[in-house]
């Protein structure tokens, strides 16, 4: 029994240490998810842009839809990774934050009320899993979709939206707003 006790108190204390990490493990997973989040944005918008030029929001919105995932998906394949973008105002439920994420989201919001800097987090779960988040701010040409009905987003925008994303919450942001977080979970 007491040799139980002991290698259950050795396991703990493996699991214990192996729930942080060292800095240099931090900035790696920092710049690791820096470049995952960059490449996944630079994909993202050059399509989305791509079809705006072609037919502007009807023809960007259902592509969206339709396309954003799966690229999404693709690029996770490619880095071995999760990658999410989620918000506390969704516009595709699939993208629904856990918990943990709508932690963050409050955390950063708490953060750019304050004037507070918005840096990524890295964070290893009670599993051992490493995970990065990073805030989304609002940009000026992202407006077009999430901004203000009859400011920034045309009536006929906000049909087509509302015919994709029948609960769509994702619009009255401005520029600088928190529009929401990456979230990251590496695999390995």
């Amino acid at each position: 029994m007491v040799k139980f006790f002991l290698s259950l108190l050795v396991l703990m204390s493996v699991v214990a240490c192996n729930s942080e990490l060292s800095n240099k493990d931090k900035e790696a997973y920092t710049a690791k998810g820096k470049e995952i989040t960059q490449a996944t944005f630079n994909e993202l918008s050059t399509n989305l842009m791509e079809q705006m030029k072609l037919g502007g929001p009807s023809q960007a919105i259902p592509f969206c839809n339709v396309q954003a995932m799966p690229i999404t998906e693709q690029l996770s394949e490619k880095y071995n990774v999760t990658i999410k973008r989620t918000s506390n105002k969704l516009r595709n439920s699939s993208n629904k934050p856990n918990e943990r994420e709508l932690q963050i989201i409050e955390q950063y919001n708490n953060s750019l009320n304050n004037e507070n800097g918005l840096n990524p987090i890295v964070e290893v779960d009670e599993y051992g899993i490493k995970h990065f988040y990073a805030p989304i701010i609002m940009q000026a040409n992202c407006l077009g979709c999430h901004g203000t009905i009859n400011e920034t987003v045309a009536v006929k925008t906000d049909s087509i939206i509302k015919s994709r994303y029948l609960n769509d919450e994702a619009i009255g942001y401005v520029e600088g707003d928190l529009r929401g977080i990456w979230s990251i979970t590496f695999k390995n």
